[in-house]
């Protein structure tokens, strides 16, 4: 059975989610979030999701890349969205390594949207909850105070996929992506969507994201699998709802 997997792109890629699932039993009520070395990845190592970037129109705009490779110290993340939309040119590239409790150590992110270009690295010192924002191309430095096991946008992907495996629901946290966000989850119901034809259990994740000077909210169907990845998301960008779409 050929499975589509859908979620929309907004105005900070490193949270759009990756897609796959089967349906399986409902879970059990979900629980506190696990301690911070938590249990292990559900995902594999070497994991790689690739879509295909669709107007609301049906038309192909282009593709973004998601994987996930094991190091000695945890895990690296990458993820890179190519996509000619009507009133810009997206190229995005995200990179992320955290430990095996998900806590980051690295970011970096590059990314193009039409005129405006940004290269940036942050680098984080967990233990002494600090944190050292880099502009590339002469943009200096800034150091910063973070609270511990900070989180940069692409590793809470991987971070709320582990907790929801878990049957865990993460308490309000910050995770930084370029600036600090405090992002809120909760459990909303469980349903059956259908997806590719077929219909799938999924629990409905909502998700806010509260900024410096902006609000996102998002909505994720989940499937009930092991891996606990989204089936769907939505959410807005300058008033259209793009989707990304599985490619064979």
């Amino acid at each position: 059975m050929r499975l589509l997997r859908h979620l929309t792109l907004n105005a900070t890629p490193a949270v759009i989610i990756a897609i796959i699932g089967f349906a399986c039993s409902p879970p059990a009520p979900f629980a506190r979030a696990a301690p911070p070395d938590g249990p292990a990845a559900p995902w594999t190592d070497g994991e790689e999701l690739i879509y295909e970037v669709i107007w609301p129109s049906g038309l192909s705009l282009g593709e973004a890349r998601f994987h996930a490779r094991a190091t000695p110290s945890g895990w690296a993340f990458e993820s890179r969205i190519s996509a000619s939309l009507p009133t810009m040119e997206i190229q995005d590239e995200y990179r992320s390594t955290a430990d095996s409790g998900l806590c980051s150590l690295n970011f970096e992110k590059n990314i193009v949207h039409g005129a405006m270009k940004t290269k940036e690295s942050v680098s984080y010192a967990q233990k002494a909850h600090k944190a050292v924002r880099s502009t590339l191309g002469g943009g200096g430095e800034s150091e910063f105070t973070i609270p511990p096991c900070t989180r940069d946008g692409l590793t809470f992907l991987y971070y709320l996929r582990r907790e929801l495996g878990s049957g865990s629901i993460p308490p309000p946290e910050d995770i930084n992506f370029g600036a600090q966000y405090e992002v809120t989850v909760s459990y909303a119901q469980s349903l059956e969507i259908e997806v590719g034809g077929e219909g799938i259990r999924a629990d409905r994740i909502l998700v806010d994201l509260t900024g410096p000077a902006s609000r996102n909210s998002i909505e994720m169907f989940v499937a009930q699998d092991t891996a606990r990845t989204p089936l769907m998301v939505r959410t807005a960008f300058d008033l259209k709802t793009f989707l990304l779409k599985l490619t064979p």
